[in-house]
């Protein structure tokens, strides 16, 4: 009916090069020395995140979520998982993308930089098959634990092919692994779990128990925590056992979620389920210790890609769109709301991007401390950045023809998974009063930008009296843990965010980094969204995130 005429409402976003238009990302990886070949692959990435093609598989992927099917017609358990196409789309590309295993053995000295980048442009498309892209990259550093394992997994989990299905694992062109750490009764508390590990003469074990939380439960291997005769030990487990038989890998259920709901998050129980030892007997969690600080960093990346769709949806649509007679990009308050959104974005964005550097350098002390505080701080603050994002749009983000419904439902997750905020707290207090060495490695970090700023220098001054303090009063230290973990990021992002300054030609980012240090470090941080900005330093970061803004 033409009941009336639909005018001041945003053009649909689409055509968006993820990659080229985030000048600050691709001036970052170009700078740390990534090849041509590296940036031309982001840019394809970036080119195909933002087509309309692909939003409608990260929407359809939502919209159907996975179905367990744990029987056939005849009774017969299969325990498998079904999945929309679109689901199977978005794994096809992130594979190929290299997005998974891949960097493990690229001798590219930017590997894990591009591979982050790319996660990253690739993960504001959609979460929910990031899980068991994300698994897949941290399991095989603990599978070295094994070579005799790895040489014979390695080359599957490192291939560009998607090859979906329960198979042997050898007649497959590509493979997948999860993890299965978490139990009823422990959670994050692992070495309380009571699944045990029984040897068989042939070198096998058979594990008995459950496990509470199993995510892409049609993964091709899986990482398991289970009792041994030694103690808490890690076991490969495969879907499929080498001769083409199905593994006891009994799917009870799967989980109804707040958000992620495009990946299946099962129970799963084992029965006689037959597994081989990754690492030394009593030594699990000694043996993931790599790998868990492979999925807290694809927390950091993955949270930081939620907090960059959402501020993308937002300045898409105030551009877009008038109120009272101006532009809402050119309204003052909005402006300051936005970029400090903006800052937020960068800050993660230098974080994750200097952390994925330090794996292609093997900066193991560094990564210790950094990984964990960053995972509680990005991962905590992204609910806040998302909210404040959705709320640009007003009643048009609110509903579900809008990805912002979507994008809040998801920025929870990272900051439960592998370890709440409460964990993940502690264990930077616990690294940073046992590991001396991760502390002397973060100070070397701090100490680059010595003298650059008078407010970065108290920040870091006060960071160093508050470690050495660490171990006289154990409570306190626990009592003050999250806020100890929040200054170390913050202090590490504004550390980062001076040095990348000149990265890109004007004054954006030097405004980016003045921003964070007048909003960030002081004691007024956490009031509202935009306290502390000005119009012309509004302008000036708004500039620098969105090159295509216009200024009307």
């Amino acid at each position: 009916m033409a009941t009336h005429q639909v005018f001041n409402v945003p053009a649909p976003w689409a055509g968006v090069n993820l990659f080229e238009h985030d000048r600050p990302l691709a001036a970052a990886v170009a700078a740390a020395g990534a090849n041509p070949d590296e940036l031309r692959r982001l840019g394809e990435l970036g080119r195909l995140a933002g087509t309309g093609e692909a939003q409608d598989w990260a929407r359809l992927a939502n919209a159907h979520p996975p179905v367990l099917r744990s029987h056939d017609r005849y009774g017969h358990r299969v325990d498998e998982v079904e999945f929309h196409p679109s689901w199977h789309e978005l794994m096809r590309v992130a594979v190929g993308a290299g997005l998974h295993a891949a960097p493990w053995v690229d001798p590219s000295p930017t590997a894990h930089l591009a591979r982050a980048a790319g996660f990253y442009v690739w993960g504001q498309l959609e979460q929910g098959h990031g899980c068991p892209v994300s698994m897949t990259y941290a399991v095989l550093p603990a599978l070295r634990h094994n070579p005799e394992l790895a040489a014979g997994y390695e080359p599957g989990l490192t291939s560009l092919s998607y090859d979906f299905g329960l198979r042997a694992p050898a007649a497959k062109s590509g493979l997948l692994a999860g993890m299965a750490m978490t139990e009823k009764q422990g959670g994050s508390d692992v070495r309380a779990n009571t699944t045990r590990a029984v040897p068989n003469a042939d070198g096998s074990y058979s594990i008995t128990g459950h496990k509470w939380f199993c995510s892409a439960p049609m993964c091709d291997l899986f990482l398991v925590l289970a009792q041994a005769e030694e103690g808490l030990s890690c076991f490969l487990v495969p879907r499929v056992l080498p001769d083409g038989s199905r593994n006891a890998f009994a799917l009870q259920r799967l989980k109804d979620k707040l958000g992620n709901r495009s990946n299946a998050s099962s129970e799963v129980e084992f029965d006689g389920t037959v597994g081989w030892l990754v690492g030394a007997e009593g030594r699990g969690v000694r043996t993931i210790l790599e790998m868990v600080a492979m999925t807290r960093l694809d927390c950091v990346i993955g949270s930081a890609a939620v907090q960059r769709a959402a501020l993308t949806q937002a300045l898409h649509h105030i551009g877009g769109r008038a109120a009272f007679g101006t532009r809402l990009a050119d309204q003052p308050l909005m402006q300051e709301v936005t970029a400090d959104l903006a800052v937020e974005v960068q800050a993660a964005a230098a974080l994750f991007g200097r952390l994925a550097s330090a794996v292609d350098r093997g900066e193991a002390p560094l990564l210790r401390l950094a990984v964990a505080a960053a995972k509680f701080w990005v991962c905590k603050r992204t609910p806040t950045v998302v909210g404040e994002a959705l709320e640009c749009l007003g009643g048009a983000g609110y509903v579900e023809e809008s990805p912002l419904p979507r994008y809040f439902r998801e920025s929870p997750l990272n900051s439960i998974w592998e370890g709440s905020g409460n964990v993940i707290a502690l264990d930077v207090v616990r690294a940073a009063a046992r590991e001396p060495e991760a502390v002397q490695a973060l100070q070397d970090e701090l100490a680059l930008t010595a003298g650059a700023d008078p407010r970065l220098d108290a920040a870091v001054d006060q960071l160093g009296k508050r470690l050495a303090g660490l171990g006289a009063d154990p409570d306190a230290d626990a009592r003050s843990a999250r806020e100890l973990a929040g200054l170390l990021a913050r202090t590490l992002q504004a550390g980062l965010l001076v040095r990348a300054a000149s990265d890109v030609p004007g004054p954006g980012g030097t405004a980016v980094a003045e921003a964070f240090l007048a909003t960030r470090l002081g004691a007024g941080f956490g009031s509202h969204s935009g306290a502390g900005l000005g119009r012309a330093a509004g302008g000036a970061v708004l500039d620098h995130c969105d090159p295509n803004r216009a200024t009307g």
